[in-house]
């Protein structure tokens, strides 16, 4: 057994070992705290934030932070400045929308459409496929006589069916004006008109006893009229046309340079605001065709499709008395009336053809091409109808000496053709102009 001294050392070793493992407890508390406050992300964490971590960083990293920062700082910018760009670039776009509705929105209200469609009957039902056919012919506007009484009475006695022919001249054409008149009468034509634009024209027309109009003095206009050439005198018909559909009147409008063989009347649709005979030569650029254009540098889209058609020939077309017949006579006159100079028959058929597009109202009229063989001009004739032993026997309705500027000499010789019987009356001449 032990004895007191034994048991006193063995309690002592005890509480010496009670004491160190509170000491390493505490020691080991201590320790966590510190390693808790220096390293609060961890030990092996990459980011340091403890201050005693800053003050140990060296001189070149610390060069090494300042341009990171500076690069930092730059890239910032640049996005920054991309945003703004972005931002710019949205408004951009949005203020194109806007003007885009707004164009689009005044030309509406320009153009009234929804007013200018004039309803005829009540609603109809769709019928069966094959059956549906829009309305072709526009209605005729409400003559009114308060226009020009004087030209009026002169058109109640001459006109036949509310429609007659009608020719604008000066002295300059005098010889011209001469063969159509004589072919005119040839034909027995009743119902033509010729609208003197001098003196001298005046004085023919009375000697002749053709029927003629001289209009009232007009400042604007009068010094072309009686001084003018032939396409100075063609840009004014436009203008003095639309008395004639204010008053109820078809138009047949003729230049002078054209022979009269039937009467035009006779071969006449009247089914289209507009009709007119072609430039065109053949079936082809007379009536359209789909011309296939060629970009080899597209690829696989290297042909594009484009419909093609020769012009309409402003010196002989009929027109009926409607709206877009007279709006079609004031666009050409306005955009005549002012400069830069136009040719008028590019006018006629760029308002006759364009469309509607963005800043542009395209005219909204109905229109025909004349048989080319009946309506002929004068490319037709002498190019392929007299080298061709059936076409040369053909009775055109007209022909129109347009291709060739010795007009009078061939004039004559359509006449001594058709009406004389004289085969080789057309061989003298070239194909074309020499």
């Amino acid at each position: 057994m032990a004895g007191p001294a034994g048991r006193r050392d063995k309690n002592t070793v005890q509480s010496i070992r009670g004491t160190r493992i509170a000491v390493a407890i505490v020691i080991g508390i201590l320790f966590g705290g510190i390693f808790a406050f220096l390293y609060p992300h961890g030990l092996f964490s990459p980011i340091q934030t403890s201050p005693f971590q800053g003050r140990r960083l060296s001189k070149s990293i610390l060069q090494i932070g300042s341009t990171a920062c500076e690069s930092t700082e730059r890239m910032n910018m640049l996005k920054s400045d991309i945003i703004d760009l972005s931002r710019k670039n949205d408004e951009l776009k949005k203020q194109v929308r806007d003007l885009t509705q707004k164009l689009m929105a005044a030309e509406q209200k320009n153009g009234k459409a929804e007013q200018q469609v004039e309803v005829i009957g009540d609603p109809q039902k769709a019928g069966p496929f094959g059956s549906v056919k829009g309305i072709r012919t526009n209605p005729m506007v409400l003559p009114d006589s308060t226009v020009n009484p004087r030209l009026a009475k002169i058109l109640k006695k001459i006109a036949v069916q509310n429609e007659l022919i009608v020719v604008l001249a000066n002295s300059n054409v005098k010889a011209m004006l001469e063969v159509w008149f004589i072919s005119i009468k040839k034909v027995g034509i009743p119902n033509y008109l010729v609208v003197a634009l001098d003196d001298g024209i005046v004085d023919f027309c009375k000697e002749n006893s053709i029927p003629f109009y001289m209009r009232d003095p007009d400042e604007g206009i009068d010094s072309v009229a009686k001084t003018g050439g032939n396409h100075a005198v063609s840009g004014l018909k436009f203008r003095i046309l639309r008395e004639f559909l204010q008053l109820g009147y078809s138009v047949l409008l003729s230049d002078v340079d054209i022979v009269y063989i039937q009467n035009p009347f006779d071969h006449i649709y009247r089914d289209s605001d507009v009709e007119s005979m072609s430039d065109g030569h053949d079936n082809m650029t007379a009536y359209g065709y789909n011309d296939v254009s060629d970009d080899p540098s597209m690829g696989w889209a290297r042909y594009a499709h484009t419909m093609r058609i020769w012009v309409y020939n402003s010196g002989f077309f009929y027109l009926r008395p409607t709206l877009p017949a007279l709006e079609l006579l004031d666009r050409v006159a306005e955009r005549l009336s002012h400069p830069p100079p136009a040719w008028d028959q590019a006018v006629f058929n760029e308002e006759l053809f364009f469309p509607s597009h963005p800043g542009y109202i395209g005219l909204h009229a109905s229109k025909r091409t004349m048989d080319r063989y009946l309506f002929m001009n004068s490319k037709t004739l002498f190019k392929e109808v007299r080298k061709d032993g059936d076409l040369n026997k053909m009775k055109p309705v007209i022909v129109h000496i347009n291709y060739h500027p010795d007009k009078l000499p061939r004039m004559k010789a359509v006449m001594e053709f058709y009406f004389d019987g004289k085969k080789d009356a057309l061989e003298p001449f070239p194909d074309g102009s020499e």
